[in-house]
């Protein structure tokens, strides 16, 4: 009886201690920089030995840069008759069936003046956050642009830009004025 309550415990006991070193909190280290290098003596005293070298600094982590900037949009753009703007839809970017005949005739202006460069702005009405808006800008004018590599227009002819909720037609805060603030407008300039 004796052997078997001497088992119980000794086998309580390491159960307990097992419980307790697994749960225990590990301490925290603190991360600290390197201390500045000392200068260096003028000159070793004959008797005493040199100095062992530093050990290296530890690799520092590279701060994060700053955003970049939005590229300013590309000079000399100009609208042109021949590329009417394009709406869309409340938070979308998908073309419009209207809006479909506009970009085939843009298409084929396109194709056939292969001398101009098209810039095609992405716009959103005053809803919304900024970066939102920027974003959505963005996919609009993918889209547009998209539409128009499938139909013929090469891709190293097209720039795109997001103005977002930037530079609205309309200033009311009504859905007509806000529906055409959601566009995308085409601009061309000669290569």
């Amino acid at each position: 009886m004796r052997t078997i309550l001497d088992r119980s415990l000794l086998a309580s006991m390491i159960v307990g201690l097992l419980f307790v070193s697994a749960c225990a909190k590990r301490p925290v280290t603190a991360v600290s920089q390197a201390p500045a290098p000392a200068p260096a003596p003028a000159a070793p005293s004959p008797r005493a030995p040199a100095p062992a070298p530093a050990a290296p600094a530890p690799p520092q982590a590279a701060p994060t840069p700053p955003p970049a900037p939005r590229p300013a949009p590309p000079k000399d753009y100009r609208p042109d008759d021949a590329l009417k703007p394009i709406n869309f839809a409340f938070d979308s970017a998908t073309v419009r069936p209207a809006d479909i005949k506009i970009l085939d005739a843009s298409a084929a202006w396109l194709v056939k003046n292969r001398d101009f460069l098209l810039l095609i702005e992405g716009h959103c009405d005053e809803r919304g956050t900024d970066e939102y808006n920027l974003a959505l800008g963005d996919r609009r004018a993918r889209s547009a642009m998209s539409y128009l590599v499938a139909h013929g227009v090469a891709s190293d002819r097209i720039t795109i830009v997001s103005f977002g909720e930037q530079r609205p037609l309309c200033r009311e805060s009504n859905e007509g004025c806000w529906a055409k603030n959601r566009r995308d407008m085409f601009l061309i300039k000669e290569r």
